[in-house]
């Protein structure tokens, strides 16, 4: 089954067309990049598939449940329980530790039992490797861990689809090789498709995955192992 499957779709945005005539489809389990240029649309789609950005016209489907185009504000947060999120800027509540954090998301998300909340927690701590965190506030953590702990939260709910717009923009190298090595084991372990945008060349080739490209407002897939050098238009940096 596949978890997101688009056919023939065209992306607006105040009635200018980003994308158009995406086809693509991913399953359970697999990971994926989405690169490109800057402005060429890769925010666009992720924000599609969460729901933010309209479909203007095409197939969208996700989880073999949810027709993206028309589908009604009140279905959304049924669609956004079954992905967790993860953005650049980390937006942790500041106010709060760690463990309220998390346990503001299970609240909010139906978790009526605490014995079942706390049991929750602690399991993804332990996942992402900070599993003595929990009383700490975010601005008492390096910008590592706090990435770790907004991970955390967007696997809360054990979604079947995770999004990331670049959760490795704002760290170092070594920082980012965590967290990349974490959301492959989260991929492979948890059966959670992912979804990154990155700019990041280094890990198309030492964290394999699918390549989405968007460019001149298409979606194409790249194979880079069968690919000459330079034959593919790698994402510009878009931090420059």
């Amino acid at each position: 089954m596949p978890v997101i499957k688009y056919e023939n779709v065209d992306i607006h945005l105040d009635s200018k067309i980003i994308l158009e005539d995406v086809n693509f489809t991913l399953k359970a389990g697999d990971f994926a990049y989405i690169t490109g240029a800057v402005g060429s649309g890769k925010s666009t789609l992720l924000k599609s598939i969460y729901g933010e950005v309209d479909i203007h016209s095409g197939k969208a489907i996700l989880f073999d449940e949810f027709m993206l185009k028309g589908l009604r504000r009140s279905k959304l947060p049924a669609l956004r329980k079954r992905m967790g999120i993860v953005f650049q800027d980390f937006q942790l509540l500041i106010d709060r530790t760690v463990h309220d954090n998390l346990d503001f998301v299970l609240k909010c998300t139906g978790w009526k039992n605490k014995t079942e909340r706390e049991k929750r927690i602690q399991e993804v701590l332990d996942l992402v490797g900070l599993p003595q965190k929990g009383y700490k506030m975010p601005h008492e953590l390096s910008g590592g861990e706090q990435q770790r702990i907004v991970i955390a939260r967007a696997i809360l709910n054990h979604p079947t689809l995770l999004l990331a717009d670049e959760p490795t923009g704002n760290l170092d190298n070594e920082t980012g090789n965590n967290i990349m090595r974490l959301l492959h084991r989260i991929c492979k372990e948890e059966n959670t498709a992912v979804l990154m945008i990155t700019h990041n060349e280094q890990w198309l080739t030492t964290y394999p995955g699918i390549e989405f490209q968007c460019k001149e407002k298409k979606i194409i897939e790249i194979n880079r192992e069968t690919e000459s050098p330079g034959e593919a238009i790698i994402a510009e940096d878009e931090q420059q």
